[in-house]
């Protein structure tokens, strides 16, 4: 292929990659959610590489989560006695998983069950809301770190696991359970972004596209919500794409 072909090749797949992750952007937030699962999904649908992946998942993370965690913030949701025992370890432990490359193929498999089971979570029914009784904090500790290494590791933030656990082991209400797990991601992926930049000293160039257009989507999204697509529809929609993109990574 010559010089210019491919070239042509790079953009239009560049273009391709930033309207996916607008879209997916848009129809997150007007579920509220924060859509890093999404973005991964839209990454491997085009077959990005891993080393590509990862940073770029962290940082749209830190994006979304920062977004995320100030509006819980502000709502008076988050508890700080239910949070720190998950992150104490959880943050060393994604600067370790970022640091950390896995080989290819592994990675594919984990990222595809992620994914996976972030389709679920979208088709599941949470429980009726109950009187919470939060863990104890060795446990909380033990699951935080198991957790931030993962996050480091796949570049999902750890968000995915964190948040049905709270909810459906009864640990926390619904909002406590989204807000804890806002602040989870924030601090996870900016110390796995830290350690990954620390092991190849380089972040992919065209990355800062994708997180211009998770923002401008992320907030016409978020303001205007769903107005052609009940919320319903929309998760069923999110779910299926969750569901190719993590059969791709794991058949292929």
């Amino acid at each position: 292929m010559h010089t210019g072909e491919a070239r042509t090749m790079a953009v239009e797949a560049l273009l391709l990659l930033t309207a996916g992750v607008f879209v997916i952007a848009l129809l997150y937030s007007s579920v509220g959610h924060a859509g890093a699962s999404g973005y991964i999904a839209v990454m491997s649908l085009l077959s990005l590489a891993p080393a590509e992946i990862k940073p770029i998942a962290l940082a749209l993370n830190i994006l979304v989560a920062s977004i995320g965690s100030w509006q819980f913030w502000r709502a008076g949701h988050f508890s700080w006695s239910l949070f720190w025992p998950f992150a104490v370890l959880a943050v060393p432990s994604a600067f370790l998983g970022g640091y950390l490359n896995l080989p290819t193929e592994v990675f594919k498999v984990i990222v595809g069950v992620v994914l996976l089971l972030s389709a679920a979570q979208f088709l599941a029914r949470p429980p009726a809301e109950v009187e919470p009784h939060p863990p104890a904090r060795p446990l909380a500790v033990g699951v935080g770190a198991g957790l931030g290494l993962l996050s480091g590791l796949t570049g999902t933030g750890g968000g995915i696991f964190l948040t049905p656990m709270l909810i459906f082991l009864r640990w926390a209400s619904t909002k406590t359970a989204a807000a804890t797990s806002a602040l989870f991601i924030l601090l996870n992926s900016i110390a796995g972004l830290l350690g990954n930049l620390s092991a190849t000293q380089s972040f992919p160039k065209f990355g800062v596209s994708l997180l211009v257009a998770a923002a401008v989507g992320g907030l016409i999204g978020s303001h205007f919500g769903s107005r052609r697509l009940a919320p319903t529809a929309i998760k069923r929609l999110l779910a299926v794409v969750l569901v190719i993109a993590g059969l791709k990574l794991i058949l292929t």
